[in-house]
């Protein structure tokens, strides 16, 4: 199964910065991701790291997770890099950004049944640090069927050609991940229903938001975001809201690079020992 988009989904993506397809891999492909990714939120792949961090809350050890997400989750399950979504997904990519895309990030996503917590109203360019300089697009596939009692995605058409707005940590605290939009207007909201294996895309300016998760299954959704270096535009300085970031995520990932650090170090001295 391929996937492209028609030229009336193409041209819905650039003006409203969002459009949502019925699907764009296989049930039994759907299948196979979902067994991979229980098995991953279950082994905690990646904490130690910060890769596998609480979106929506303060993510202290032994705390109950609101949102917990995964970064990078193929590189703890090196057969997602290989899926039918991915391949389709970089098709598309190359429909909507040209040939030079190329893959820059994927999460996945996890609301826990009934206490599952919203995601507010965001832009991502919002969490870009300064230097970035990809004009990205995301994939947003879910794992069962979504809806607005699971935390389907919802989107604001047309905000994707306005100014960039203020964000905030969720609940103003720095030591949340996740941030919050300031001043939105969400009275011409749209919502996207989708079928598992169904997909919504968006651009990283475009605004989004999913509700809490009401219902008695975990809701899963995997996303990939592909990226078009652009000459025209690049992240000049850290946004306000980015600085005196101070996540418990923050500080797992830099211990755990500080001893990669120390551990590349101790090899390279000891290699320079022996041959010496």
């Amino acid at each position: 199964m391929n996937k492209e988009l028609t030229s009336k989904e193409v041209a819905q993506f650039h003006e409203q910065g969002f459009v949502s397809i019925p699907q764009i891999t296989t049930a039994l492909e759907v299948a196979w991701i979902r067994e991979s990714y229980d098995r991953l939120f279950e082994q905690c792949a990646g904490w130690e790291k910060g890769d596998l961090f609480d979106f929506a809350g303060t993510d202290e050890p032994g705390a109950a997770l609101k949102a917990p997400q995964l970064s990078d989750p193929s590189k703890y399950e090196p057969a997602l890099k290989n899926t039918l979504f991915r391949a389709n997904a970089f098709a598309i990519a190359k429909q909507l950004l040209g040939p030079a895309a190329e893959l820059v990030f994927e999460h996945a996503m996890l609301k826990p049944a009934k206490s599952g917590a919203p995601t507010p109203w965001h832009q991502d360019e919002a969490f870009y640090a300064k230097g970035v300089d990809n004009q990205a697009i995301t994939f947003w596939m879910p794992l069962q069927p979504v809806d607005t009692t699971n935390g389907c995605l919802d989107f604001i058409p047309g905000s994707n050609k306005k100014p960039l707005l203020p964000h905030r940590r969720i609940n103003g605290d720095p030591r949340i991940h996740g941030l919050e939009a300031l001043g939105v207007d969400d009275s011409l909201s749209i919502s996207c229903p989708l079928q598992a294996g169904g997909a919504t895309i968006h651009g990283y300016h475009t605004l989004h938001h999913a509700g809490p998760n009401l219902s008695d299954e975990p809701r899963r959704a995997y996303a990939l975001l592909f990226g078009l270096r652009s000459p025209y535009y690049r992240v000049k300085e850290d946004f306000p809201w980015n600085r005196g970031m101070a996540t418990a995520r923050h500080k797992r990932a830099v211990k755990a690079d500080g001893l990669v650090r120390r551990y590349t170090n101790n090899l390279r001295s000891a290699a320079k020992a022996i041959l010496r």
